[in-house]
């Protein structure tokens, strides 16, 4: 990026320049809420989900996702995620609820907030692929996650999107 600059030790530097700071940081508490759009898609009765491979949800299967970006919806940002993280194009069918996501350190100074806007999609294009932000991706049966290790809440967000996916629920 032509006039853009990286500091390893406080992260990459987004489109515009401005600096993208990583959940949570060592040492700062978090001044306010992210706000974070996601997706369940849905291709022939199965989800999409990716192992995050940041904190504070490392190595945890959820939804892809991430950071709204300013002059954006958050169905527009929930798709552009979609892509980023792993490579898959979706048509938004409807919102499936929120979810809030924040941890406290040994001091209970709040360490990350974020407050994520859940949707429900339907696949239209590509093949879930791994990346920075997906170690691992899987379609899964939206009902029986089994013994997988989660982000909180995700088996209660499935299944309202499972439920506006087959029985037409207004989302």
């Amino acid at each position: 990026m032509a006039g853009s600059t990286f500091d390893p030790r406080v992260g990459k530097m987004s489109e515009d320049g401005g600096q993208v700071i990583r959940f949570p940081t060592p040492g700062r508490a978090a001044a306010r809420p992210v706000l974070a759009a996601s997706v369940a898609v849905f291709r022939e009765g199965k989800v999409l989900l990716a192992t995050r491979t940041k904190p504070p949800a490392d190595q945890l299967w959820s939804l892809p996702g991430g950071k709204v970006e300013a002059g954006e919806t958050l169905e527009e940002a929930a798709l552009r995620e979609l892509e980023e993280e792993v490579g898959v194009t979706a048509r938004i069918l409807g919102f499936n609820r929120h979810v809030e996501i924040f941890g406290r350190d040994a001091k209970g100074a709040v360490t990350h907030h974020f407050v994520v806007a859940s949707f429900v999609g339907e696949w239209l294009s590509g093949e879930p692929r791994t990346g920075p932000e997906a170690g691992a991706v899987m379609w899964a049966d939206p009902l029986k996650l089994g013994g997988l290790a989660t982000t909180r809440e995700l088996g209660d967000v499935l299944r309202r999107a499972h439920q506006i996916v087959t029985a037409g629920v207004p989302a």
